[in-house]
C-alpha cells in the first residue's frame, strides 16, 4: 500500500513528506510504547501512534520506519516536524482513533506486525 493510499484510507493530512507519497509500505505498526516499536517493528512500516513528540521520530529512525501517522487529531510541534523532515520521515495526522485507523488499513490490505508470522505458523500445521 502506498502512503498516498494510506492517507486516503484513514483520511489523514500529510504534514511532512508530501513528495514521498508514492512510497510503498509493507506493514502497519500501532503503539504508544516506543519500547514495543523498537522490539517488534519491521522496516518499511508505518507507525500509528497517539504520541506526537520528538522521541517518536528518533524511535522511527532507529527502527527504519519511514512514515508516522498521529491518531485522534494529534499534531506535533514545529521542532518535531523539522526533525522528521531532516530524517526523511513522512508525518501524517488523522482524526480517527487508532482502532478505526488500523481496521481500515487492514481491511484495505495492509497487514500488521506478527500477522505474517502467525499466518506462516498456521500454514505449517
Amino acid at each position: 500500500m502506498t502512503l498516498e493510499e494510506i492517507s486516503k484510507t484513514i483520511e489523514a493530512e500529510v504534514l511532512v513528506g508530501q513528495d514521498s507519497l508514492k512510497t510503498e509500505v509493507k506493514i502497519g505498526c500501532a503503539s504508544d510504547l516506543m519500547s514495543d516499536v523498537l522490539a517488534f517493528a519491521k522496516p518499511d512500516a508505518i507507525l500509528l501512534t497517539g504520541l506526537a513528540n520528538r522521541q517518536v521520530i528518533y524511535t522511527a529512525n532507529v527502527a527504519d520506519i519511514h512514515a508516522i501517522c498521529f491518531i485522534r487529531g494529534k499534531e506535533p510541534d514545529e521542532k518535531t516536524l523539522k526533525l522528521a523532515e531532516q530524517k526523511g520521515i513522512v508525518l501524517m495526522t488523522t482524526r480517527l482513533p487508532m482502532f478505526v485507523s488500523c481496521g481500515r488499513l487492514f481491511k484495505n490490505g495492509l497487514t500488521g506486525l506478527g500477522y505474517l508470522d502467525i499466518s506462516k505458523r498456521n500454514d505449517q500445521r
